[in-house]
């Protein structure tokens, strides 16, 4: 029962969030700003949309392509096509239920290719984690170049010895969380520690497999792309064309959380992205219109070769 309710929850609750997302947002505009978004809509520059989304589709290529290597490690081979359809089903899958994709994944090799799928998932975990220590870098090089701006928002906004509270309450936290997790003898630590200890076994398999280097820029070029998609969109728009490269980064890193905590970033991604541009004199209006050409564009891509995936991989190539 509670694994019924906690399934249900987990598909309910971000979808919950994201519809109130949208309401609030619609609630805070006046006629007159709802007309001007819709005018962002039909006044923007698709050119950069399309081109964008061409650069994401690269990037799903490379996701597809860099499979080969961790599978090649273990001993496994699958057709281009069933890792590309895999990957694009992934994608699908994780609007619906958080995180479902990945199973989804292996279980497509399983289906179309015969790997079993305790292999495959592993090397999908594997990928991840990577994928995880490439976001957290995408996050402290935001930091980094913003670091001025977002010192002069905290500064304004809460006042500097509320700060020093803040950071000497962190750090006592941090250390402490750090002391129990080294000296602590819980058995759901015991189990973290253990779940801890196989991903980074995975990234240590990845580092010593043959391809590595292959591996390791495909990784760079995926996420590049990622930026690179994001970047391109912001010139369909001219309230947005001058943002600059720091400027997009934080949104990026943004709504890349915003996807990863949610449904596919459903009514979420618009708003935080609002939010954020507006830190940057982006009006509200040019912020949410931004927010959701970006997402509507980049969620109806994969909507679109998730869908196709599973009507052609069927046609092209036998279960086994």
């Amino acid at each position: 029962m509670n694994k019924k309710l906690s399934k249900i929850l987990s598909i309910t609750l971000p979808l919950a969030v994201g519809v109130f997302l949208i309401i609030y947002t619609y609630n805070q505009f006046t006629p007159a700003q709802l007309e001007e978004i819709k005018g962002y809509f039909k006044n923007a520059d698709y050119f950069y949309i399309y081109l964008s989304l061409f650069v994401g589709l690269t990037g799903h290529i490379a996701r597809a392509y860099r499979w080969k290597y961790t599978l090649a490690h273990i001993g496994y081979t699958s057709p281009f096509m069933v890792k590309f359809s895999a990957v694009c089903i992934t994608y699908l899958m994780n609007m619906t239920v958080p995180r479902s994709g990945e199973v989804s994944r292996a279980l497509v090799l399983k289906r179309y290719s015969n790997i079993p799928f305790d292999k495959a998932f592993g090397t999908i975990i594997s990928e991840r984690v990577v994928d995880l220590f490439l976001l957290l870098f995408c996050v402290a090089g935001t930091v980094i170049l913003q670091f001025g701006t977002l010192k002069d928002y905290l500064s304004e906004n809460i006042p500097y010895q509320n700060l020093i509270i803040y950071g000497i309450c962190c750090a006592v936290l941090m250390g402490g969380a750090v002391l129990f997790y080294i000296y602590s003898k819980n058995k759901w630590l015991l189990k973290l520690k253990q779940k801890i200890s196989g991903l980074m076994e995975g990234v240590l398999s990845v580092v010593k497999m043959p391809n590595k280097w292959p591996f390791l820029l495909l990784s760079l070029y995926i996420w590049f792309s990622y930026v690179l998609m994001f970047y391109i969109t912001i010139f369909a728009l001219p309230q947005t064309a001058q943002l600059s490269f720091g400027v997009v980064c934080v949104g990026f890193v943004i709504g890349s959380l915003a996807i990863t905590f949610s449904n596919g970033g459903f009514g979420v991604y618009p708003a935080a992205l609002a939010g954020v541009l507006g830190l940057y004199a982006v009006p509200k209006a040019a912020g949410t219109a931004f927010g959701w050409l970006t997402w509507a564009s980049q969620t109806g891509m994969l909507v679109f070769l998730g869908a196709l995936s599973f009507l052609i991989l069927p046609l092209l190539y036998k279960r086994k």
